[in-house]
Parts: structure tokens; C-alpha cells; sequence
């Protein structure tokens, strides 16, 4: 049976109008007020950096609320649309559980994602994770080593690294000599800096062979180069330098250099409880036995992408050269488009075919072509 066509409308006709009647429910002043949350903590929890840095993108005017451009301080519902660069956002309402990473760093490489020398950068290393990104709670610099955490949570990072927590550091350090007992109450009182007075809370010898000496000292800042400068105030330069604590977490002995472990879920509820953060309400997720195998594994970081230096890369107008041919381009872009490739055997070797070659069929065909054409 073929299919009815669809009947038009008459336009002359008026349009049918709907038989129910949809009445707006009435507001009641009375009501309590749904509970709102401050937009750049929302945006740290979600693992996109911590407050501070939230605050100077909510300034920026990147991220919208319902449509407008948020300003700072600003509060948000779970009914508000939220995005960045008109991308939506999902911003955890409810505390969810982060993720966290030890990373036993080696020497050579720097904590920073942007870099114009193009030099290798734990942030290479990391591995992907969903609706945000990783924080590193504290930087190493290029010549020191040691642990290095990672997290998704940017209220986590930011208790870890802000000045008012105060959190302890703990190094070991390798000298080119050796300090006195009146160096040692010097740096545990305090010695004038360029950016102002630094002192170590701790300083414990470890001995050492010829005239390399190891210490172990505490401090609870973390400033640029800060123990290194410590140092060299008395002409005694640092030859090694390891992080082996920040705050709570230690690095573990079997961590070697240039490993990744990742929390367990126990241990990363312990960080919250040790921060003063909220945990989630949610009970924790059960792992299968494989999954906690791997999660208390130690496991070698592959290197997702290469980073190429500004000087190593092509020039912009080679590239396009290449691309778009030699129509209109000098001789030193034209050789570089491909040509055909010459016969595989050599002329000299190249057998000719001969009139002997041919059938009689052929012969007479050919003879009939040729008299056609006379």
C-alpha cells in the first residue's frame, strides 16, 4: 500500500491552539534559597588549576555563567551553565575522590608544560586523565631530583603549596665541603637572601667521603633555588640535590628514578583528612584483584609526545612549498617534487622487439594497416 502523501495546510486556516492550559507554578518567597558554591573553587576541584590561577582566568573573561561573562567571587547553582571558551564545563558539586601520582624525577628534566627550547618535561610522561588535568604540587628544578606529586584536585595542590600551610620539605643534600657548627646555627637562624630572609628548620649531617659531605635538612618554603642558595652563601656549592619528603608523603625506596606510582584510594582519603578537605559521600569503589595489582604497581612512564624545538623546526614557507607544488617557485623547491621513476633496466640491455616476433595472423594484419593507410 503506498504511503499517503502529507496533506498541506490551508495558511487561510488559523492554527489550532493547544487544549491544555500550562499555569506557571507560583514562587514562594519563603522557600530556602538553593545552596551556591564560589566559581573558581569549583573550577580548582575540577582539576583545571588551583584557585589562584582560576581567579586570574575567571578574569580573563574566558568563562561564562548562563551566558554571561563570570566575575570573580561569583557564586554558581547546579542548575547554572558553566563554560570555558564556550566548551561546557562539569564542576563537582559533591567532593569526588582525586587522583594522585608519585613521580620519582630524574635529572634533565623540567616541571613546566611550556617550554620555547623544547626540552623533555615531566608533563610528557603523564598519563591521560578525564574531565581535567594534572597539577604538580611543587616544581624541582632542572638539576635536582627526587619526588614529585602530581594530583587532579586544585584544593589538594593549593594546601600543599601555599605559604600559610607552611608544609615541610625534606631534602638530601650533597655539598663540595663541609659546614661548621657556627654555619649550621647560622642557616637554623636565618640569612638574608635577595628576595628577602631564609633559614632551614633542620640540619642534620650524613657524613660523607673526601670532600663531599651529605645533609639532611627540612625547610617550609619554597622558593626558587632556595636550599641551593642557602648553600652557596657560604661558598659551598651543591653538587646533588634529592627531595625526599613533602609533607605527609614520602618517596618510597622502591620507587626508583624515572618510576610512577599512583595512590591507592585509602592513601589519597588519608591526604584528604590530612588536608582538612571534604570527602566524598560516595562509598569508595571495589577493585577487582587486577585492578589492585596495577594500582600498587610501579610502572615506567611512557613519553606521549616529543617536543621539537623552535630551531628544528622547517621554516613555514618550505613547508608550504611542499605542499603546494612548484607552480610560481624557485628551482630549489621544484627539484623537490617527485618525479617519475626511470625503467629499471638499462638501455643497453633493452631488447627490442622484432618483425620475427609476430604470428602470421599478425603479420597479415599489420600488412592490411599498412595498405589502408597508403
Amino acid at each position: 500500500m503506498a504511503r499517503p502523501f502529507k496533506q498541506q495546510r490551508d495558511p487561510q486556516r488559523p492554527a489550532r491552539r493547544p487544549t491544555t492550559n500550562f499555569t506557571p507554578l507560583p514562587v514562594d518567597p519563603n522557600a530556602p534559597a538553593e545552596p551556591t558554591q564560589r566559581l573558581h573553587k569549583l573550577l580548582a576541584l575540577a582539576g583545571l588549576g588551583s584557585r589562584r590561577d582560576m581567579e586570574e582566568l575567571i578574569a580573563s573573561g574566558r568563562v561564562t555563567v548562563n551566558g554571561q561573562i563570570a566575575t570573580v567571587g561569583v557564586g554558581v547553582t547546579e542548575h547554572d551553565v558553566v563554560r570555558l571558551d564556550s566548551r561546557p564545563l562539569r564542576l563537582p558539586f559533591e567532593a569526588e575522590l582525586p587522583q594522585v601520582l608519585i613521580y620519582h624525577k630524574p635529572e634533565g628534566e623540567i616541571v613546566s608544560q611550556d617550554d620555547p627550547e623544547g626540552r623533555a618535561s615531566v608533563f610528557d610522561k603523564l598519563p591521560k586523565v578525564k574531565n581535567g588535568k594534572w597539577i604538580a604540587i611543587g616544581r624541582l628544578d632542572m638539576n635536582t631530583s627526587g619526588l614529585l606529586i602530581f594530583t587532579t584536585s586544585g584544593e589538594l595542590a593549593n594546601r600543599f603549596m601555599h605559604p600559610r600551610y607552611e608544609v615541610e620539605r625534606e631534602y638530601a643534600v650533597r655539598i663540595f665541603g663541609e659546614l661548621t657548627e657556627g654555619q649550621i646555627a647560622q642557616l637554623k637562624e636565618g640569612i638574608e637572601l635577595e628576595d628577602g630572609p631564609a633559614n632551614f628548620d633542620s640540619i642534620i649531617p650524613q657524613g660523607g667521603e673526601g670532600a663531599n659531605h651529605w645533609y639532611q635538612v627540612i625547610l617550609r618554603e619554597g622558593r626558587n633555588r632556595e636550599v641551593r642558595r642557602l648553600f652557596e652563601a657560604f661558598q659551598l656549592p651543591v653538587s646533588r640535590l634529592m627531595r625526599v619528603r613533602f609533607g605527609p608523603v614520602n618517596l618510597p625506596p622502591r620507587v626508583k628514578r624515572g618510576k610512577m606510582l599512583k595512590l591507592e584510594q585509602k592513601e589519597v582519603v588519608g591526604l584528604l583528612e590530612w588536608a582538612d578537605l571534604p570527602l566524598p559521600k560516595a562509598p569508595l569503589r571495589q577493585l577487582t584483584q587486577r585492578e589492585k595489582l596495577k594500582s600498587t604497581a610501579v610502572f615506567t612512564p611512557k613519553v606521549r609526545r616529543q617536543r621539537i624545538s623552535a630551531l628544528d623546526r622547517p621554516p613555514r614557507d618550505a613547508a608550504e612549498g611542499e605542499d603546494k607544488g612548484y607552480r610560481g617557485k624557485p628551482d630549489a623547491t621544484r627539484s623537490s617534487v617527485a618525479k617519475k621513476p626511470a625503467s629499471r633496466r638499462p638501455a643497453a640491455n633493452r631488447r627490442v622487439r622484432q618483425t620475427s616476433d609476430l604470428s602470421a595472423p599478425q603479420m597479415q594484419k599489420k600488412s592490411d594497416r599498412n595498405r589502408g593507410r597508403g
